[in-house]
């Protein structure tokens, strides 16, 4: 069996990768060794939030701002080809300060990113409970970035496989023990099904990337942390946009429904949902907005996030020719699936990404090892 590229995993790193080389006119074979997108693509919360995530300017916010631009074009775009709702849903996110020491500093970092011209907007504690009167009455003030928005993994995740398979790339399912090298070059990938020949091998494998044999990654360079999130129901809905707090974070879905996350906790690839993790990320979403106490607890789970040393992804070449990586997002993989996919696929077919790939270069981790 031989494929222009193989790419290693199906979640929406290697679908979102898949679709735009099969645009391109590549034949594209992903090798998935469960149900696309059933890991942690699925799991996540689906923030669309550089101004919280990156905290401060710098080429990983850079890279958060610039996938959040490609944002409404690509919902649109993978909803015309897969014929699903993505819920993309805007209304921006609110970071919240429950004492005036937490709020002086989230003051702080707002004047350091509007100095580079980032839009957000320092609120007192009145303002924040204009924009969500459920919260807390405790509330000091917050940040608002008014830009940002949300979407619902779980149908991205379905959304990507069939607008990549529809494009024209091919799914198999599998066990892949290798990539393989000849001449100092990746040249084809051992799967349980057998020898897959490949012009190019895209490593998108999430937690598990480190764990394939030939990935050439340095130790540490990818490793998991485990999240556990719980989901309740509130009708009416109580939200409108996903809140943050110091410990924290709410997602409202468009139907009411709230995600409540998440831990991050280094315990190898132990997927347990436990009673401290829960009571944890139940307690959060309780201060934030206290009606929460209320609402009917609707499913639980957990998942890992593949987490770099240094938090931001691992992208492009390696230091193997014919190798490309797509892994190590931590908690970012879901905001920077369209960018993800834009700049790796552009190094795999040799033409400029649309992005300074640079700074997340395999080399930066060279002696990395995981917390």
């Amino acid at each position: 069996m031989r494929s222009d590229v193989v790419v290693i995993g199906a979640g929406v790193q290697g679908c979102a990768v898949a679709l735009r080389l099969a645009q391109a006119g590549r034949e594209v074979l992903v090798l998935e060794r469960s149900i696309p997108g059933a890991e942690a693509s699925s799991a996540a919360g689906g923030i669309l939030s550089p101004g919280v995530e990156a905290e401060e300017p710098g080429p990983f916010y850079e890279l958060c701002a610039a996938s959040l631009a490609r944002w409404p074009a690509f919902a649109a775009e993978l909803e015309r080809l897969s014929g699903m709702w993505v819920g993309h849903r805007g209304g921006g996110t609110l970071e919240v300060a429950f004492d005036d020491p937490t709020a002086r500093v989230l003051a702080a970092r707002a004047a350091q990113l509007q100095g580079h011209g980032v839009e957000v907007e320092v609120l007192d504690g009145d303002a924040v409970r204009r924009l969500e009167p459920a919260l807390d009455p405790r509330a000091r003030g917050g940040l608002w970035f008014a830009a940002e928005s949300s979407v619902d993994p779980r149908l991205l995740a379905r959304a990507l496989y069939l607008a990549a398979h529809r494009a024209g790339a091919r799914f198999l399912g599998g066990q892949v023990h290798r990539i393989l090298h000849d001449g100092g070059r990746a040249s084809a990938v051992e799967h349980q099904s057998g020898r897959i020949e490949a012009g190019a091998v895209v490593l998108a494998a999430g937690s598990w990337s480190a764990l394939v044999e030939g990935s050439g990654l340095p130790a540490g360079a990818v490793r998991p942390v485990r999240g556990q999130i719980a989901l309740l129901d509130t009708r009416p809905p109580l939200l409108s946009r996903v809140v943050f707090s110091d410990k924290g974070y709410l997602v409202p879905r468009a139907d009411g429904r709230v995600l409540c996350g998440s831990t991050m906790e280094e315990v190898g690839f132990d997927r347990a949902v436990t009673a401290g993790g829960l009571r944890g990320v139940l307690e959060l979403a309780i201060e934030i907005a206290p009606a929460l106490a209320g609402a009917p607890l609707l499913e639980t789970w957990s998942n890992f996030r593949p987490a770099s040393p240094d938090g931001s992804p691992v992208l492009g070449p390696s230091t193997v020719p014919g190798l490309f990586y797509a892994t190590g997002h931590t908690r970012n993989g879901i905001l920077l699936c369209p960018v993800t996919a834009d700049a790796v696929a552009a190094a795999v077919l040799g033409r400029p990404p649309p992005v300074d790939l640079a700074p997340f270069h395999v080399g930066r981790l060279a002696g990395a090892r995981g917390r």
